[in-house]
């Protein structure tokens, strides 16, 4: 992470030879408040002295230098005379107008115009009264530096500061006041507040984006497109306009549209969030007519960007997502666990092009034109022009913005030779671009963006000094501060939006760092001439591919820390309690040893927290034998198959939540997946289930409704050649201690219910699953022999032990009927041509099954311990024919749907079961689980467990059965 504007490391003290100025710090004084005046505070380091001039105090050792004026009558920016006091210099003297700048924004984009103009006149009017009052004293006698006046009756540099801060709370209140009336006056928000439905012909200007939506019964994709109207046809009315506008809708149609663009929509408008700077919220039916092309400049970035997407294909999945993210800020196809492992381990910023993407372009550039032998104000117009070049590829977002400003005035300043300060400039551009686009103070991005730089500019530099002031290699010491100040000065704004401590991120950032610039560097490159040679762009992007893999890694590690990211107050209250937090550290590390002790304690704390806790809290909990992932709002079960192998039944609605339980249980093969029905709350997070994981085949319900999850599922088996199976009643098969075996659909019986998504339900696969205690299991065989994984049609225990089974025996007996548990797919072989060659669900021939399956199942290998029924998504109609069937008494149910309210009172009862597992979102728009299906669970005894209130729930076998236990929703499965 480096600040855009010093690409070459952090700002330096120099004097007015350019040499570097002494140490500042005393070395007798290790404590905060014992530093010498002028070393640590406001010293002529880091004011710039070539430009305001320092004063040498003192001669020989102790000679220092302070902001000062070096000929009398000096009155310039920072200088003080003798005695006089120290004035308002340059940075203070501009952050203060950014900051009142900002908060005026914030403010008056939720207040009405008129709110605004009586701002900008009051603003005006203390200017006015500020100025003459200032020049009056002057003119009346008043010494300068005392007071508000200078000499010769100019304004002090108090009164200044103030007049610049009156000034710009003005010109923001002024133009916001503008802003506000353009976005709330007019056609477009007197017809959003009507809820017309209108055609609109609109100018794209940001990449369309697209949310997938979380569960549900299919997938459905939404794209989020920021646009300007320009005509909007109602009815008879028609009006030419020009304002901003947020379109919502179907994705399809908007992935290759390019800023720029003009396209024609019809929909529903609708009046935006309060505070928000757009006319109005459209909601668009069906996709849009492309009416224009995009613009020269808009098209050759397009083609960068699919360049880079394109050469990127050569490399691993998580690597291909994540290197046009890091390089240009495209997250198409950033996979999702990656995602939530940068997010986990405080690296998700590396996602969003900022200052740190500018600053390794620049720093390149710069560095190959003084190879080239450019003069250096050549090599500053060059890095203009590649920041800029940058900037149109990665799309204008608001920390891009901040840093390509910035960058550029202090290119400039490298060109003409002048001081570069930090301050001023990051103070110049907030101030610039909120006048710009008042918009921009209600971002999170911007105000990100802007803290961590404002920290490495203040607080890495002091940091810095200290480190290396204890021996510390100086490369560290500036990589511990910058990491540590950006981390610091985002925290608040962190707690502010989620409530979160990133206990993991400065770790995570010092090592992940040194692979984004060779990264960034490649992929850009890739990027440049992919349109050229795109064999060149995949050579490039080779090497890049190993510095994403290594940040990858590094993410991964982070996040499976345990505490990686603590739960805090949120909001205001959150602040507070931070900044409560953070003096009291202060006054508890004012000593030496005092910061020893703590250092001590605070080592001893994380040893225990990664040695201890493990022990004392494990998770998995020994002798698990199912778990019910906290997936959100849908289904993923893991059953013990032996150790590092589980069988999953249902995947949850994401790839991420399915591969991080699966990751904490230490899943390495799955033998055998499960999918009872093709909804995306069961199927969606099959991609994180296939993560690197030998998977040997996956069992799928007869029914294919939704076609189009049926169809997607049938494609990513088909891409991973593992072969695809129907559900046949009486199929069985034993993996370590757990025997599955299948009850229902009935091959051949249509589905009931009331409409399309209760007809999947209840074509639900059912499953009963056993376990038996391996430890008395005959000693003759091994234990590889014991956990091979073997299905049967038809079983004595299934005749023995239940009817329905026996049954559902019968009805399997013809070999084209048969489904295979497990192939030599699993073990990384190629299976036979004849067993997964097709996908979508075929029945196997006779031969393959009979070569795929291997011997015929044995006896139980020690007594029972408990069984359960996990029922899918049954409703009513199915759960009351699998009653009239026959059914199983059990320990534990798997409540079905979600514990909606269409659950049979005969079917909970016939189950017999003691506890009741629910595996539910927190947040859902059903209503699950039910009140009703939860007091008629109560009633017949069964205790509900569910993984909204209690995330994973696990259970494991006891010396007396079976017992549950709850991993608790603070937890995540890492």
């Amino acid at each position: 992470m480096t600040a855009v504007g010093f690409p070459h490391g952090l700002p330096e003290g120099r004097n007015r030879r350019g040499s570097d100025l002494p140490g500042r710090e005393d070395p007798g004084h290790d404590e905060p408040g014992h530093d010498e005046p002028g070393h640590d505070e406001l010293g002529c380091a880091e004011l710039g002295c070539a430009e305001l001039g320092c004063a040498e105090v003192g001669s020989g050792p102790s000679r220092r230098y302070e902001p000062g004026c070096v000929e009398p009558g000096c009155v310039e920016p920072g200088c003080v005379e003798p005695g006089r006091g120290r004035a308002v210099s340059g940075p203070a003297a501009l952050a203060a107008p950014a900051v009142a700048s900002w908060l005026t924004a914030l403010v008056l984009l939720g207040c009405p115009a008129v709110a605004g103009a009586a701002v900008a006149l009051a603003a005006t009017v203390a200017g006015a009264v500020t100025w003459v009052t200032t020049s009056t004293a002057g003119r009346r006698g008043k010494q300068p530096g005392k007071g508000l006046a200078g000499t010769r009756g100019a304004p002090g540099a108090a009164a200044r500061t103030a007049l610049a801060v009156l000034a710009s709370t003005a010109v923001t209140a002024t133009v916001t006041a503008f802003t506000v009336h353009k976005v709330t006056t007019g056609p477009v928000p007197d017809l959003a507040r009507r809820n017309v439905t209108v055609t609109a012909e609109a100018e794209i200007t940001d990449d369309p984006r697209i949310r997938p939506h979380q569960g549900g019964v299919s997938r459905r994709e939404t794209a989020v497109v920021r646009a300007r109207m320009l005509l909007v046809s109602a009815a008879r009315e028609r009006y030419a306009v020009d304002v901003p506008v947020v379109l919502l809708g179907p994705a399809d149609g908007w992935r290759p549209l390019l800023p720029s663009q003009r396209v024609r929509v019809r929909g529903r408008l609708g009046p935006p969030e309060p505070g928000e700077p757009v006319a109005a919220v459209m909601l668009v039916r069906g996709p849009p007519e492309p009416i224009g092309s995009p613009s020269a400049v808009q098209r050759a970035a397009g083609v960068l960007r699919a360049g880079l997407r394109t050469a990127s294909d050569v490399l691993p999945d998580d690597q291909r997502g994540l290197l046009p993210g890091l390089v240009v800020g495209d997250v198409s196809r950033l996979d999702e666990e990656v995602r939530l492992d940068l997010a986990m381990a405080g690296l998700g910023h590396l996602t969003a092009v900022s200052g740190t993407n500018l600053a390794i372009v620049a720093g390149a550039v710069l560095v190959f034109g003084r190879l080239a032998g450019l003069p250096l104000a050549l090599r500053a117009v060059a890095a203009v022009i590649a920041m800029i070049a940058f900037s149109v590829v990665a799309r204008p977002s608001p920390s891009v913005l901040r840093a390509l400003v910035m960058g550029t005035v202090a290119a400039v300043a490298l060109g003409t030779g002048r001081t570069r300060d930090g301050v001023a400039a990051l103070s110049a551009t907030v101030l610039g671009l909120i006048v710009f686009d008042p918009g921009l103070a209600r971002q999170w991005g911007f105000a990100l963006s802007v803290f961590a730089t404002g920290g490495i500019l203040v607080l890495a530099p002091r940091w810095r000094d200290r480190l290396t002031a204890r021996r510390m290699p100086r490369l560290l010491a500036e990589a511990l501060a910058v990491t540590a100040a950006a981390q610091a000065a985002v925290t608040p704004l962190l707690v502010l939006m989620s409530g979160r401590l990133d206990l993991a991120a400065i770790p995570a950032n010092l090592l992940a760092e040194p692979a984004v610039a060779p990264a960034t560097v490649l992929g850009f490159g890739a990027a440049v001439v992919a349109p050229l040679s795109m064999d060149l762009a995949r050579l490039l992007v080779r090497p890049a591919g190993w510095a994403v893999g290594w940040i990858i890694a590094v993410a991964q590690r982070a996040a499976d820390l345990p505490f990686a990211s603590a739960e805090w107050l949120g909001g205001a209250a959150g602040v507070a309690a931070l900044a409560a937090a953070a003096v009291a550290g202060w006054f508890v590390l004012r000593g030496r040893a005092r910061r020893r002790l703590v250092a001590a304690l605070s080592a001893g704390a994380l040893l225990a927290a990664l040695v201890a806790m493990p022990v004392v809290s494990p998770w998995p909990p020994p002798g698990w034998l199912l778990v019910v992932c906290d997936v959100g709002q849908g289904d993923a079960l893991a059953l013990a198959a032996g150790p590092g192998r589980a069988v999953v039944v249902d995947t949850g609605p994401q790839p991420g939540p399915a591969d991080r339980c699966l990751r904490a249980l230490g899943v390495r093969q799955v033998p055998l997946v499960v999918l009872t029905h093709p909804h995306l709350d069961h199927v969606g997070g099959l991609p994180g289930v296939l993560r690197r994981r030998a998977v040997g085949a996956v069992v799928v319900s007869p029914t294919r409704v939704p076609e189009g999850e049926a169809g997607r599922v049938s494609a990513q088996l088909r891409t991973a050649r593992i072969p695809e199976w129907q559900a046949v009643p009486g199929m069985r098969w034993r993996f370590g201690p757990s025997e599955i075996t299948v009850l229902a659909p009935e091959p051949g019986m249509a589905s009931q219910g009331p409409g399309e998504g209760a007809t999947s339900n209840n074509a639900s696969v059912v499953l009963l699953v056993r376990w038996f205690d391996p430890a008395t299991a005959p000693r003759d065989r091994s234990a590889a022999q014991r956990d091979m994984p073997r299905a049967r049609r038809d079983s004595p225990t299934a005749q023995r032990d239940s009817p329905t089974a026996q049954r559902d025996t019968l009805a399997a007996q013809d070999d084209r009927s048969a489904t295979p548990g497990y192939t030599p797919a699993a073990l990384g072989e190629a299976a036979d041509p004849g067993v997964g060659a097709e996908a979508g669900a075929r029945p196997v021939p006779g031969q393959a099954l009979r070569s795929a399956l291997g011997p015929p199942l044995g006896p139980p290998l020690g007594p029972l311990l408990g069984a359960a029924l996990l029922a899918g998504d049954l409703e009513t109609e199915a759960q009351e024919a699998l009653v009239r069937r026959g059914l199983p008494r059990v320990d534990v149910l798997k409540v079905p749907h979600h514990g909606s309210s269409r659950q049979a009172p005969a079917f909970l009862a016939a189950t017999g079961a003691r506890a009741a597992l629910i595996s539910v979102g927190a947040v859902n728009d059903y209503g699950h689980p039910a009140p009703l299906t939860l007091r008629r669970l109560r009633l017949l005894g069964m205790r509900p467990y569910r993984t909204d209130l209690s995330g994973d729930i696990a259970l494991v076998a006891t010396h007396n059965g079976l017992a549950v236990v709850v991993r608790g929703k603070g937890a995540r499965a890492r």
